[in-house]
C-alpha cells in the first residue's frame, strides 16, 4: 500500500494511489509535470505490474526502464508524497536532485498536498523550489515554517539569529 524504501514497487505504489488513494492529483500531478502525458499501470504476462507514461508525438507508451532519472525520481516523490497512507513525517532532502528545472513547481504541489496531511521537511538549495512552495503554500490549511541556513566564517548559523539569539543551551547532569 506504501511505497518501499528503495521504490522497486512503484508500479504497485501508484495502482494503489489510483485504485484507493488521490486518483485525480496523480493525473493533476503529470500532467503539471509532463503537459500532455498520461500514466498507465501496466500487467505483463507474468503478472508484474509495470509503469507506462505516454508521452505526446510518442508512438508508444515508454516502460520505466526507458525514463529519465528525473522522470523516475518524480515518479518516485509522486507515490510517496500521494500515498493514501502517508506516513506523520516526511523527510525530503534535496528532493530537487536529478530534476528538470521544470519539473520543480508541480513538485511543489505535490510537497504543499502532501503538507496538508503530514508534517513535511525539505532541505534543498535549489531557490526555485523554495520559491514555488512558498508560492504554493499561501493558502491557510498549509502552515509554513522557513528556517534558512548561512555560512559565516565556516560556521553554519541560521540567517538572521544574532549568535546568542538561540534557546540556552546546557549540558544534562550525570
Amino acid at each position: 500500500p506504501v511505497l518501499s524504501h528503495d521504490g522497486a514497487d512503484l508500479a504497485a505504489a501508484l495502482q494503489t494511489v489510483i485504485e484507493t488513494g488521490d486518483e485525480a492529483g496523480l493525473e493533476v500531478a503529470i500532467e503539471e509535470a509532463f503537459p500532455g502525458s498520461t500514466l498507465a499501470i501496466a500487467r505483463r504476462d507474468n503478472g508484474v505490474l509495470a509503469v507506462q507514461l505516454r508521452q505526446h508525438g510518442l508512438l508508444r507508451p515508454l516502460g520505466a526502464e526507458e525514463l529519465s532519472d528525473g522522470t523516475l525520481r518524480y515518479l518516485l516523490m509522486t507515490a510517496a508524497l500521494l500515498s493514501p497512507r502517508p506516513a506523520g513525517l516526511l523527510v525530503l532532502n534535496e528532493p530537487e536532485t536529478s530534476l528538470h528545472a521544470d519539473l520543480l513547481p508541480a513538485l511543489a504541489g505535490l510537497i504543499v498536498r502532501a503538507a496538508a496531511g503530514a508534517q513535511v521537511v525539505v532541505v534543498s538549495h535549489a531557490r526555485p523550489l523554495i520559491e514555488a512552495i512558498s508560492a504554493t503554500a499561501a493558502g491557510p490549511e498549509v502552515e509554513l515554517t522557513m528556517v534558512e541556513l548561512t555560512k559565516e566564517f565556516g560556521q553554519t548559523v541560521v540567517a538572521g539569529r544574532e549568535p546568542l539569539g538561540g534557546p540556552p543551551w546546557s549540558w544534562p547532569k550525570r
